[in-house]
């Protein structure tokens, strides 16, 4: 079979164009080398956002999309995606108080309607806020952004792709790609080869290899950029989030995060490859001293319960400084044959934008007829008639063992997917065997049999993030049962 389109990359921005293309009619397959969102796309902060600290750089127009992205992600997935408070303490030497309330005001503004409460000053009834913080740090402000998971957003757009007609393969690495008249020809790992009338490559970190590997010379460049986080015991209690200025001008993120942590970053570290997305020592540090300085519980490297690492690969606009890289992106179109759209840069928040826009490109390039196809189309689970909190409450009425937190740990994963999941459930010994912290044979047997898990890893730590409250007893008996399923 020759398919109209092959993506390789198996991140948020391939997953996003899969998608695109499927709703578009167009046969369509993904390879990815690892698991879906195995690399960068699970690495993030998490966040939906405009990207509040990119208005330093006059990134006005990135800004703005991201912010209409915001309001469009918010109602494609409100299981998934929510919205989050920031806290951002005042810090007078960094930056002026009304240089910061312009730089709010205009985030509140750019991107037209929103659906988030504006922002404002801190006032002395935010004691959650406040309370948390050094004294004298009670001066500040209050703005709204959104939380993802982000590794589950990549499987939603995968599962939306396969509804519609696409193939998603993992575990499966190009070793070729080669024009001929007709198309491309990829030669894969498993020793199988497919054709494609047009290729797209979304291989993130190693998206230079892959123009390379095709044989096509590019006129851009990736700069790589490594970004770490690191996971501790609470440093605040409640559900927000603390956007904090460092003295060298970085910004750092704590985040209420799973099972009663905050999560830390990022930080920005040029490597030379993606390989080297591994958390150094002195990154631990950076990021205990950046919280260090604003609150009253204080943490070093040895409080450290979790960490992660991703290598962002941004399009090279010449910055000097690693922090100072547009966070925009570049799709490049080689139309000396069959095309070859490459992707240089991007975030997850406008993903789906930009896969419509590399759609709507590759189709004119191949005279095929497209159309913005997912501005109006819900992400699987997303189809909430009556909004979360209803929908979380006919989940606990109909299954009242599953506990608070599990219950809504799963409603927020699935939405209303999960009706099909425990549609046979009908008391707690119809789960199944409890692998610990409430993952259970059913959910396994979903994730295995409907989104590309393979092992205990892909399971703990991408589908789910129950990985942070278990240990090596799971990850054995997680790993025994798929084996004999298998």
């Amino acid at each position: 079979m020759t398919y109209d389109i092959a993506i390789i990359g198996g991140g948020i921005n391939g997953t996003a164009i899969a998608r695109e293309a499927a709703l578009n009619g167009l046969t369509t397959l993904l390879l990815e080398k690892d698991d879906l969102a195995s690399h960068t796309s699970s690495a993030s902060t998490k966040l939906i956002h405009g990207g509040l600290r990119y208005l330093e750089y006059y990134e006005f127009r990135l800004v703005r999309e991201a912010l209409k992205e915001r309001e469009v992600l918010l109602r494609q997935a409100p299981h998934l995606i929510y919205p989050l408070q920031f806290v951002l303490p005042h810090e007078y030497a960094l930056r002026p108080w009304w240089l910061v309330r312009l730089g709010l005001w205009l985030y509140d503004t750019i991107g037209g309607k929103i659906s988030l409460p504006r922002s404002r000053g801190l006032r002395k009834t935010d004691t959650a806020f406040t309370a948390p913080l050094k004294s004298g740090k009670s001066k500040g402000f209050v703005y709204s952004d959104c939380w993802v998971d982000d590794a589950r957003l990549v499987v939603l757009n995968a599962l939306a792709a396969t509804y519609n007609g696409a193939k998603v393969r993992t575990r499966t690495a190009v070793k070729s790609a080669r024009r001929s008249d007709k198309g491309w020809d990829l030669a894969l790992d498993d020793g199988t080869s497919v054709s494609a009338k047009a290729l797209v490559n979304a291989a993130g970190p190693w998206v230079a290899d892959m123009v390379a590997r095709a044989g096509v010379n590019s006129k851009a460049s990736v700069r790589l950029i490594k970004g770490s986080h690191i996971i501790v015991p609470a440093l605040f209690q409640g559900h927000h989030a603390y956007m904090l200025q460092q003295p060298d001008g970085r910004i750092v993120f704590a985040i209420s995060y799973d099972y009663g942590s905050t999560l830390v970053g990022t930080t920005d570290e040029a490597v030379d490859t993606p390989e080297e997305a591994r958390i150094t020592e002195a990154e631990k540090i950076y990021l205990c001293a950046s919280v260090n300085r604003y609150f009253k519980r204080q943490t070093d490297p040895t409080d450290i319960i979790g960490t992660f690492s991703g290598v962002r690969p941004l399009y090279d606009d010449g910055a000097s400084e690693a922090k100072a890289v547009t966070r925009d992106y570049v799709l490049e179109l080689d139309e000396n044959g069959p095309p070859l759209l490459s992707v240089f840069g991007g975030k997850i928040t406008t993903a789906r934008h930009l896969a419509e826009e590399a759609i709507g490109r590759l189709g004119r390039a191949a005279r095929w007829k497209t159309r913005p196809a997912t501005r109006t189309e819900v992400l699987p689970g997303g189809s909430l008639q009556q909004g979360f909190e209803s929908f979380l409450k006919d989940v606990r009425k109909r299954w009242p063992f599953l506990g608070d937190y599990r219950s809504e740990r799963m409603a927020r994963a699935y939405g209303t997917m999960l009706m099909q999941m425990l549609a046979d459930v009908r008391q707690l010994s119809d789960m199944g065997e409890d692998f610990g912290a409430g993952l259970t044979k059913v959910e396994v047997d979903w994730l295995v049999q409907h989104e590309w898990a393979r092992d205990a890893e892909d399971i703990l730590l991408r589908r789910t993030k129950i990985g942070l409250a278990t240990g090596e007893k799971t990850v054995a008996a997680l790993t025994r049962y798929i084996n004999e399923r298998a």
